[in-house]
């Protein structure tokens, strides 16, 4: 029975790495941008909009296209924040056959 506890301990401790790494992602943020630069948001990992930057000479532009640059920025932010999660927690479920967000805490 000692070897099922051992593998009980390595669960939760995993468990643990993987909430520090939950919340890591949470806090980072992530730039997106569109319009090759002229228009750039910076998300958190949950996914909030921390900052919009505008390059100066979009001033002029069309509202339309301007909105339309906002929304591709946002849209390229979130995928980025996406792609960042996946990629940090595939390291602590690779080969272990074990889905995301699994709760071994009793």
């Amino acid at each position: 029975m000692k070897d099922f506890g051992d593998l009980m301990k390595q669960a939760r401790d995993m468990q643990e790495r993987l909430k520090r790494a939950q919340e890591d992602l949470a806090n980072a943020e992530v730039v997106g941008e569109s319009g090759g630069g002229l228009v750039k948001v910076t998300l958190t990992g949950r996914f909030e909009a921390r900052k919009v930057e505008i390059d100066s000479s979009l001033t002029g532009e069309d509202r339309g296209l301007l909105e339309d640059l906002v929304a591709a920025a946002v849209t390229d932010a979130a995928q980025r924040v996406e792609r960042m999660q996946k990629e940090k927690m595939s390291a602590f479920t690779k080969g272990l056959g074990l889905p995301f967000g699994l709760n071994l805490q009793s």
